[in-house]
């Protein structure tokens, strides 16, 4: 038995999310039946980020159990990209793994980004691809309440109530937010997240970045631990899973 691994990119305004569901086109239903198609069998795929409804990923990675080898590496990443191009989803790359390789359990470290324009003008371009916010944003402000947000806590305030996760408690590595003309990305890294843990703290970010909230209710709120003090969740547009290490 061969275990691979494979890189993807993908747009997913139109997908429900990476996850099979009975409601709707996932991204996963979406690629195994691609892989069926080229391998002749049915291919069931483990993936290192369950992105949610509208979530998109520069860079996710999934794995695979094959019977047989595959030996034209080109071969197979253009048979399989002609099935994937118009759902905008493309396979980067494959390699073969360890057999004891998963790519949701063997992975170190995560890594999200959020897109914000910041501007009057409507989006065009990065319509569904990032969050529009036209109020000014004070980026300094937002990177002192993302400075408080590092390191171990208890995240429950930015915890979905649907989140099946055993412990609230998650280590947050050093948050990245630059700014370019009207372009802010925010990245944040960890081993794993809460159900809509990115996008809760990005929308805490920005109440406190447009002074809607003063920095001593933003820290309030974080260390209230409840979810219904919240700010609404970022939307799904602007959220990228950008990285995995393994």
């Amino acid at each position: 038995m061969f275990n691979y691994l494979i890189k993807i990119e993908y747009e997913g305004t139109n997908f429900v999310g990476w996850q099979s569901q009975k409601n709707g086109k996932s991204i996963q239903d979406s690629i195994e039946k691609a892989l069926k198609k080229v391998l002749g069998t049915k291919i069931r795929i483990t993936g290192a980020g369950r992105t949610d409804k509208g979530v998109h990923a520069y860079y996710q990675v999934a794995n695979f159990k094959l019977k047989k080898k595959i030996y034209e590496k080109k071969i197979f990443l253009d048979s399989v990209n002609f099935f994937l191009k118009k759902k905008l989803i493309s396979i980067l790359d494959i390699k073969k793994k360890e057999e004891d390789f998963n790519a949701r359990f063997s992975a170190k470290l995560r890594t999200y980004e959020y897109l914000i324009i910041n501007r009057q003008g409507t989006l065009s371009i990065y319509k569904d691809r990032a969050w529009h916010v036209k109020k000014r944003i004070d980026l300094n402000l937002m990177k002192k309440g993302a400075k408080l947000l590092e390191g171990s806590h208890d995240f429950s305030t930015f915890r979905a109530a649907s989140c099946s996760a055993r412990s609230p408690l998650k280590k947050i590595y050093p948050i990245k937010i630059r700014k370019v003309n009207e372009i802010i990305k925010i990245r944040i890294s960890s081993k794993s997240f809460l159900q809509n843990q990115v996008r809760s703290m990005v929308g805490c970010l920005k109440y406190l970045a447009t002074n809607k909230w003063s920095y001593d209710d933003f820290r309030k709120v974080f260390k209230s631990k409840k979810r219904s003090n919240c700010a609404p969740p970022a939307p799904a547009s602007g959220l990228y899973l950008y990285d995995i290490k393994y």
